[in-house]
């Protein structure tokens, strides 16, 4: 594989998976809360969805990372 291929998706892998642990680190804070408002509701509906997104992005690349190499 291409060195600095295999460091560019690297390095995306890591910022994918800084960003997954602060979805699910906020999420963490508002499931302790016993009531959430209507924009934490919010909140947590949009950071499942990007924690998931982030997630699948991470395996696609991994998958494409291992394939290449």
């Amino acid at each position: 594989m291409d060195e600095p291929l295999e460091a560019e998706l690297n390095a995306e892998i890591g910022r994918l998976l800084t960003e997954h642990r602060r979805y699910s680190s906020r999420l963490d804070e508002l499931v302790t809360k016993p009531y959430l408002s209507t924009d934490e509701q919010l909140e947590e509906v949009r950071l499942k969805k990007l924690k998931l997104h982030a997630k699948d992005l991470i395996s696609a690349l991994e998958q494409r990372n291992t394939a290449v190499a």
